[in-house]
């Protein structure tokens, strides 16, 4: 009898070993916490692929939690007056954590002052804000946006004799910059890192820039007016805030005549698929990573929060540099 029970006190023992790794993030989440924890999420919008694969990490990474977390989800369609109506409405319903993504990076203060009054704790994913006071917001997580600057401005210095059209009679290369959102971080800080690295190399001129707006169509026209202005034939790259407005670049330039990639050599930041489907066509010659996928790492810091842990201030996503050699190679395991 005695071996008896203990055979099946070991039978047991490996049942709920089996069940403890077969479960899901959901069922430990909901072992951890004794009430959901409600999130109010603000997103931007849905300007870009990079945005929408954004959008569906979150709202899958929820759905994952469903019986921890509950989450209200409000678009702002791009514009900064729908995020604040959305971080009120947040406050209002008495939400345990407050999430978004800032359209631009100033303007906030007085609405995270009425979320701190709340007691509610405050994320800033994938941008920052800009506020006097660092206590509004709890972490903020997300790519570093200045060093993606700097890497493509470094790829451009490291493959100079690439970038270096094979008929210039002059040394000189001059960039046209597809800017994000105006007064975005991304924006601002792209540009600033991009400098930060050309600065020490006069070989290199930015000769026009202007806002594309993160979007295809923006940098299809912008791209258009470039080229059609004075010095558009001797254009040499295309440097695009992120690979929407560097995609709708090459549609410009086809429109022209020309050849992306070869008669105009572009760089662009985020690393989504059809930036890599347009490095195999020979269009793009490098992107930037700039990793979207930010609902586990969201989740896992609001359940810390509930949990009464203390988060670090900045989140760093890695990430890395994708020329046009690897595309076909790595195409495949990409899932954005």
């Amino acid at each position: 009898m005695k071996h008896f029970f203990k055979a099946m006190s070991v039978a047991v023992a490996v049942l709920m070993g089996v069940a403890m790794v077969g479960q899901t993030a959901d069922a430990q989440c909901k072992e951890k916490h004794d009430k959901k924890i409600v999130v109010g999420f603000s997103q931007i919008g849905a300007e870009s692929a990079w945005r929408a694969a954004n959008t569906e990490s979150i709202q899958k990474e929820a759905e994952k939690r469903k019986d921890c977390i509950e989450l209200k989800f409000s678009d702002a369609q791009q514009k900064q007056e729908n995020q604040i109506k959305a971080i009120r409405s947040f406050i209002a319903q008495g939400v345990d954590v407050i999430a978004f993504s800032p359209v631009v990076e100033s303007g906030w203060e007085p609405v995270l002052k009425e979320a701190k009054d709340a007691g509610i704790p405050v994320i800033l994913s994938d941008r920052a804000v800009d506020v006097s006071d660092d206590t509004l917001w709890v972490t903020f997580m997300g790519s570093d946006f200045v060093e993606e600057g700097r890497r493509t401005a470094q790829w451009l210095v490291d493959n100079y004799e690439k970038v270096k059209r094979a008929d210039k009679t002059m040394d000189k290369v001059r960039i046209v910059e597809l800017q994000g959102t105006v007064g975005s971080a991304p924006a601002n800080d792209r540009f600033a890192g991009f400098r930060e690295v050309l600065k020490d190399h006069p070989n290199f001129e930015i000769v026009k820039t202007q806002s594309a707006d993160f979007t295809r169509a923006g940098g299809k026209q912008v791209m258009e007016a470039f080229l059609k202005a004075e010095g558009g034939d001797k254009i040499d790259v295309v440097y695009g805030h992120n690979d929407d407005s560097a995609l709708g670049a090459i549609q410009a330039i086809e429109e022209a005549g020309l050849k992306p990639g070869k008669d105009i050599i572009i760089v662009s930041i985020d690393a989504v698929r059809g930036a890599f489907e347009a490095m195999i066509e020979g269009k793009l010659n490098a992107t930037i990573e700039c990793s979207p996928l930010l609902g586990p790492q969201l989740f896992d810091a609001v359940e810390d929060l509930a949990l009464g842990k203390e988060l670090p201030k900045r989140i760093v996503t890695e990430e890395g540099v994708f020329p046009a050699e690897v595309a076909k190679e790595v195409l495949p395991q990409r899932t954005y």
